[in-house]
């Protein structure tokens, strides 16, 4: 094994914890004991980090790690923000880092590029001419590499999620408040049209009294988790081999929390989680490993359940339902669901919206549109569908992240909601493991959720970044 791949399992927690191929899932009960101990950790407040405005960057540094599945296409959509200057690309494979490099060709950015390493990460991090890093890994990476970048004075925005544990989560926001630097999680979800339009609408009263959201990731990646083409040493499939719970809450929890002004005016009190049982995945893995050895340590594992549904109260007594599947052959869903006391809107299947028991006509659907559609839509909306990325949502997740950085405004997501909504994982693993038992959900802000200002939906103060087409 060379001392690269060694240190990535290393750090990576697999090799030492004994779950690669042993069959084995779930916490151990040390780690159970763990997680309600961090459940219960009460937070004094170093520094609000809600609505914090770090001074102003005329020109936006940014260095990437991670140039696997997600980074090529962050580093493209950057390279047509004016404003920015890409200075590193760094990647374990010096191969991705090359086909990136490639690729910026003809465009002002010319990267120094960094690789051949697990930690070539760190000497990039190191320069100090970058203001912000994108990191783009595996989950066992995020945490260590944000750290380190806001401990060396760098802002980050992390892929989601952005913690695997409340130990994790509890390094970000005590880092990001005594360095003062930035730590968003780029939930892109958050940017997409119709959830920014119901946000809008939820802003003006038109559902009344918020009740209850649902979010999801409904999305058949059974093929993908196990193409050994795919995720780089089948990180993903192992993470859904040695954990049972929610895994990937952040894509349909972000927009509801932002609707419901969650640490902004309102908090999560506790949760509750139950998953099916495994009917997929194992029997794939057996299947595999019957024509190809490669797949044999697999076809031990006890993976997760197939279908996770976890249960939130608020402190305001409004309810949350975050449903998980990556198996099960069915149409891709995030749900997105806002109910109230005047209306409802929901995306999946169809976008809709309703304030009695018809919905809305596409007539009437148009004239909601026109009224509802937030600023920042209106303004670069049409232009992030042609650049793309999710239909356009990443590139305004990107392009509104520079802006705020160039313009010294808050960012729409810091660091307690990448804490928060990255912990529901964990927080629905404990529950599952103990039967649906109800845990509490910590507060991260500290109590300042009571006072927090919620997430501006306008562009005042901004929108002067340019984008070349």
């Amino acid at each position: 094994m060379s001392n690269n791949r060694r240190d990535f399992l290393k750090l990576s927690g697999l090799a030492g914890m004994g779950l690669v191929g042993a069959g084995m899932s779930g916490f151990t009960q040390a780690e159970l004991d763990n997680v309600l101990k961090q459940s219960r950790k009460k937070h004094d407040q170093r520094f609000n980090m809600s609505g914090y405005a770090a001074p102003k960057l005329d020109v936006v540094r940014v260095g990437f790690i991670g140039l696997g599945m997600r980074g090529p296409g962050h580093v493209e959509r950057m390279s047509k923000i004016q404003g920015v200057e890409i200075k590193g690309i760094c990647d374990l494979l010096p191969e991705n880092v090359d086909k990136v490099k490639e690729k910026l060709k003809g465009t002002p950015h010319k990267p120094e590029t960094y690789s051949g390493s697990a930690y070539a990460w760190k000497k990039m991090v190191d320069r100090d001419d970058l203001d912000l890093i994108f990191i783009l890994t595996p989950w066992d990476w995020h945490v260590p590499m944000a750290v380190y970048a806001m401990e060396a004075g760098k802002h980050v925005a992390i892929e989601v999620p952005a913690a695997k544990t409340l130990e994790e989560c509890w390094q970000l926001v005590e880092t990001s408040e005594r360095t003062k630097k930035h730590c968003m999680m780029m939930e892109n979800c958050c940017y997409d049209f119709f959830e920014m339009m119901t946000l809008n609408m939820a802003r003006d009263g038109f559902f009344g009294d918020v009740i209850h959201g649902e979010g999801a990731y409904l999305h058949d990646l059974l093929g993908l988790n196990f193409n050994k083409e795919g995720y780089q040493d089948m990180w993903r499939l192992k993470e859904n081999g040695t954990r049972n719970g929610n895994l990937y809450a952040t894509h349909g929890l972000g927009p509801i929390c932002q609707i419901m002004d969650i640490n902004r005016g309102d908090q999560m009190d506790y949760l509750t989680s139950l998953s099916s049982n495994d009917f997929m995945m194992k029997r794939h893995a057996q299947e595999l490993a019957e024509e190809d050895d490669f797949f044999a340590s697999y076809a031990n594992m006890d993976f997760r359940g197939n279908m996770n549904t976890t249960v939130v109260k608020t402190k305001k007594g409004k309810s949350i339902m975050i449903q998980h599947d990556v198996t099960s052959p069915r149409p891709y869903s995030r749900i997105h669901l806002v109910s109230g006391t005047k209306g409802i809107a929901r995306k999946w299947p169809k976008e809709g919206v309703a304030t009695g028991h018809r919905w809305f006509t596409d007539e009437q659907m148009n004239e909601l549109k026109e009224k509802y559609t937030p600023e920042i839509t209106k303004k670069v909306g049409e232009m992030a569908k042609k650049i793309g990325g999710h239909g356009g949502m990443d590139f305004m997740m990107t392009w509104r992240l520079v802006d705020c950085l160039r313009n010294g405004l808050p960012l729409d997501q810091d660091v307690y909601d990448a804490a928060l909504w990255s912990a529901i994982s964990p927080l629905s693993e404990w529950s599952v493991a103990n039967r649906a038992t109800s845990i509490d959900v910590p507060d991260f802000t500290g109590g300042a959720w009571k006072t927090n200002a919620p997430v501006s939906i306008t562009l005042e103060g901004g929108g002067t970044t340019k984008v070349r087409v």
